[in-house]
């Protein structure tokens, strides 16, 4: 196993309401085999792509929590990172518990509202293949407050924020020591609905949006966004049959 860089997401799972349904329309969506836990992980399921683990997805826990994607973002010591979120403003909202051997975990949110996750890895590492088709490639904060953000996230996990240069549209790329490790997109304009939370967008690799985008409209999905090109490639905001939000991108 490979140790994950602390600060690096490296993992997304989903908690949805039809955990079948979802692991049929994503495993037809994106290529990815389905592996099912044991009752003791409550049927927590891993996705994989050629064999290698990308995702995973869980039921829900609890009434009203919605479906939803969440990002984790390593660490190697959880419990000082959920002391640091406190400390910068934010919100543990799960303390760090063992999850059996496969690792340690929490569940936060940052000072302006945005859920995330932090894994501290132990038998399971995080995803094992990133950046090609089918697989998890960018992670981005879409917030309102930028110079919030910047503190926080600089507090909790040392990133520094840098303006990027290649686009009209406000945005700002995460970096630690140097790497780019996730972005930042300001919620501004009339684009951005007033009742829409912060919140953690994933995007997953794909070879061509459109067809994909396609693709989850015929599996019962919906387009939220159509496919759009941008300075980095094409991208297209889709939802799962029960609502669970993410994003699709074809590189250039």
């Amino acid at each position: 196993m490979t140790a994950p860089t602390p600060g690096v997401p490296n993992w997304v799972d989903l908690a949805t309401a039809d955990l079948d349904d979802a692991t049929g329309f994503y495993t037809e969506l994106f290529g990815w085999t389905a592996h099912v836990s044991g009752d003791d992980y409550g049927g927590y399921t891993f996705f994989a792509l050629d064999g290698r683990l990308v995702a995973g997805a869980g039921p829900l826990l609890g009434e009203g929590q919605p479906t939803a994607w969440s990002t984790y973002i390593a660490t190697d010591d959880a419990d000082g990172v959920a002391d640091r979120v406190e400390a910068a403003g934010g919100k543990v909202l799960v303390p760090p518990f063992d999850v059996m051997e496969q690792g340690r975990m929490a569940a936060c949110l940052d000072q302006a509202g945005a859920p995330f996750s932090v894994w501290e890895a132990g038998t399971m590492a995080g995803g094992e293949v990133f950046d090609v088709p089918g697989a998890l490639t960018w992670n981005e904060l879409t917030t309102r407050d930028v110079d919030g953000s910047i503190a926080f996230y600089g507090a909790v996990f040392g990133w520094t924020a840098r303006p990027n240069a290649m686009s009209d549209v406000p945005y700002v790329v995460w970096e630690q020591d140097g790497r780019t490790v996730a972005g930042m997109q300001p919620m501004v304009g009339a684009a951005w609905p007033d009742d829409l939370p912060p919140h953690w967008m994933i995007y997953f690799a794909v070879r061509s949006c459109d067809e994909s985008a396609d693709l989850a409209r015929a599996l019962g999905g919906r387009i939220v966004h159509p496919p759009t090109t941008f300075p980095m490639g094409r991208y297209a905001v889709l939802s799962d049959p029960q609502g669970g939000t993410f994003s699709i991108l074809q590189s250039r």
